[in-house]
């Protein structure tokens, strides 16, 4: 990418987080992803461009040195940093302004820096052959994917029922989704997969900010947050229908939209329990059966057909879930080793950087989280350690899953290494890849608001009595999607 000849109409948006805003690239597979800040200090930065580069250059070096030795080297692209011509951001942002969703617009682009994360645009599959229909990308946010031990939570319902599952009903009472998802993380992660076809369908059903469909690079299937709107899953459907053309769910030569949706989700659940590197071996679910399952998960435990195994030890969603599972003492048994940090800090504040609380993210910061003692030895070491481990989880439980499709021709007779066919062998194989993003380092700052949150979560879960979404009814464990003729 040459710097010096940047022209914002080569660039459109293509979608932001609450912290950073991407743009892509109209011809090649690239986004930048700048820096946002409130629109009250659009006129004074909060940050020089110094300071803005070093954040995105800790948010790369946090990626590659620490996220990518947990989860796995084949599914982290780190980027790099950038620094561009302000006039052409200053003209980018202009250009884009309109584009953006109003209830983003409490924040501004970053104008001042011209610092950029520079990474792969993964909403489009590389093509290593063209292909008669566009290549799929599937963006799953999976969340946290089991309960907390019982040994440092105050409330027995932390035990029970999931932290998704509970922070639906805070959502909605709060307004910022107008119905409740009945995906459960736990169904996810289970490694079974009836339990996984069921949490996709659910994902399907109310996609909110967990789930997005791409084809061919433009996003065909999401939610907006607060509309009254639902996704249209017909139009998904006619998407989706050429895909599955050598599905054998027909109906006088027609794929019922029962049939593409299922075949679908296969294919989906096939990616997601692939690997791609480890010894592929299936483990057991160490956790204990008690702590896989959430009492708020419509799925009905008994449906089960086949015992469940567990997931593969390479797979995308094993490597998260044990990344996950750094955080061994819930946010309410972190809070004190974090107040006794920051007392620490308090009193000597040059150990800050002794003790990595802002980085370096380098290796010895990554041996920090890995090899922490197992007792607290009343050490501010110790405690540092275990706050190093709850980022880190944190980061993992607010990841992103990127599910790259290409559909492999018909008449190929090569079958690749990364190739999908559904073990019934009824559905066209597909090229797949999976990636991992959303991988930034959570402020040491930030734990006490997530105490808070956590305390708001339980407390609005336990006054509503944690009650179905109006309408449902245990019979939805069928999970059935009703569609209109096309």
């Amino acid at each position: 990418m040459e710097v010096d000849k940047m022209d914002e109409n080569d660039w459109k948006y293509h979608g932001e987080g609450n912290k950073s805003l991407v743009v892509s690239h109209v011809q090649f597979c690239r986004v930048l992803r700048l820096l946002k800040y409130p629109a009250e200090d659009s006129e004074n930065p909060p940050q020089t461009a110094e300071q803005a580069f070093r954040q995105i250059q800790n948010i790369v070096d946090f990626s590659s040195n620490v996220m990518s030795s947990l989860l796995g080297e084949k599914f982290i692209h780190s980027g790099e940093v950038v620094k561009l011509p302000l006039e052409f951001v200053r003209q980018l942002s202009i250009k884009i302004q309109h584009q953006r969703p109003a209830w983003r617009c409490d924040k501004v682009m970053d104008i001042y820096s011209g610092c950029a994360l520079c990474l792969p645009n993964l909403t489009s599959p590389a093509l290593h052959h063209p292909t008669r229909i566009p290549p799929l990308c599937i963006e799953i946010k999976p969340k946290c994917g089991f309960l907390p031990s019982p040994k440092h939570v105050s409330k027995d319902i932390k035990t029970k029922v999931c932290r998704f599952c509970m922070h639906q009903h805070y959502k909605v009472a709060n307004g910022k989704w107008k119905r409740r998802s009945l995906y459960c993380p736990l169904d996810l992660f289970s490694g079974n997969r009836q339990r996984m076809h069921f949490a996709i369908k659910h994902l399907i059903e109310e996609p909110q900010n967990n789930f997005k469909i791409f084809k061919g690079g433009q996003c065909i299937y999401s939610s907006k947050e607060g509309s009254d709107d639902s996704p249209d899953l017909n139009s998904l459907l006619h998407h989706l229908r050429p895909y599955f053309l050598y599905g054998n769910n027909r109906i006088n030569g027609h794929m019922t939209c029962k049939a593409v949706l299922n075949d679908f989700i296969q294919v989906l659940v096939n990616a997601l329990m692939s690997g791609g590197g480890g010894d592929g071996s299936v483990v057991t679910d160490r956790q204990g059966v008690g702590r896989s399952f959430c009492e708020a998960s419509l799925f009905n435990k008994e449906r089960i057909r086949h015992g469940s195994r567990g997931l593969p030890s390479d797979s995308v969603l094993f490597r998260i879930l044990q990344t996950q599972m750094l955080d061994t003492l819930d946010i309410e048994g972190l809070y004190p080793l974090y107040r006794h940090v920051e007392q620490h800090l308090e009193d000597f504040p040059k150990e800050r950087t002794r003790l990595q609380i802002d980085g370096p993210y380098n290796e010895a910061y990554l041996e920090k989280v890995q090899k922490c003692l197992a007792e607290d030895d009343g050490s501010v070491e110790y405690a540092a350690a275990k706050v190093h481990q709850y980022r880190v989880s944190m980061t993992a439980k607010d990841c992103s899953i990127m599910v790259g499709l290409v559909p492999s021709e018909e008449e190929d007779d090569e079958v690749l290494p990364s190739q999908l066919r559904p073990r019934d062998f009824r559905l066209p194989p597909f090229s797949y890849s999976i990636s991992i993003l959303d991988l930034d380092p959570k402020p040491f700052d930030s734990i006490p608001r997530q105490l808070r949150l956590d305390q708001k979560i339980v407390s609005c879960y336990l006054r509503t009595g944690g009650a179905l979404p109006k309408g449902s009814l245990r019979e939805r464990e069928e999970c059935t999607l009703l569609f209109h003729p096309m």
